[in-house]
């Protein structure tokens, strides 16, 4: 079996669309899922597949939770050997010795609609960076994200796709549990 890593979208941020850990673990369980691990409660799921693609098993999970909530919940999914090759191709290396200041928006496809990135004046927000890569969006904002003017455009940008971020201890911390 093969690990894959749910990432679901707006579940239990500022009290709505509540969707606690043990329900999100009988979810993928009832699913067929096995060996499911929840990190954190707002969406962090690690589980076994049996070779599902991650765009069959996302769309699975959404039409689930639906049922069982009764409120839609966007879900992407990844293999593990996909999320290896987002940390490695993390165009901010030097953020690691501070993990917090690092954040990568998963991207439900590649987005067609670049423009809106294109077009920040990248100077204006510096030292906070960004890089698009595929399927995802490397935001680091040295001095804290929640300063960051930079993350305010970036995450108002309209790219076409759904997506939702993580911190880079969450990512990598997803990473070694579809390892163990």
């Amino acid at each position: 079996m093969s690990r894959q890593i749910a990432l679901l979208r707006g579940i239990n941020v500022g009290g709505r669309n509540k969707f606690p850990m043990a329900q999100q673990r009988e979810v993928f369980a009832a699913l067929g899922h096995k060996d499911v691990t929840v990190l954190l409660q707002t969406g962090n799921i690690v589980f076994a597949d049996p070779g599902t693609p991650p765009g069959e098993t996302a769309r699975a999970i959404e039409a689930r939770i639906a049922d069982e909530l009764g409120f839609p919940v966007p879900v992407l999914v990844r293999t593990r050997d996909e999320l290896a090759a987002a940390v490695a191709a993390n165009p901010f290396p030097q953020a690691e010795a501070e993990p917090k200041t690092l954040h990568v928006t998963f991207l439900s496809a590649e987005p067609a609609r670049i423009a809106p990135l294109e077009a920040l004046d990248t100077g204006a927000y510096v030292p906070d960076r960004f890089r698009l890569a595929g399927r995802e969006l490397y935001l680091w904002c040295p001095n804290g994200i929640g300063r960051s003017r930079l993350a305010e455009a970036v995450s108002r940008a309209r790219l076409g796709v759904t997506a939702t971020a993580r911190n880079w201890n969450t990512v990598t911390k997803l990473l070694a549990l579809a390892d163990a």
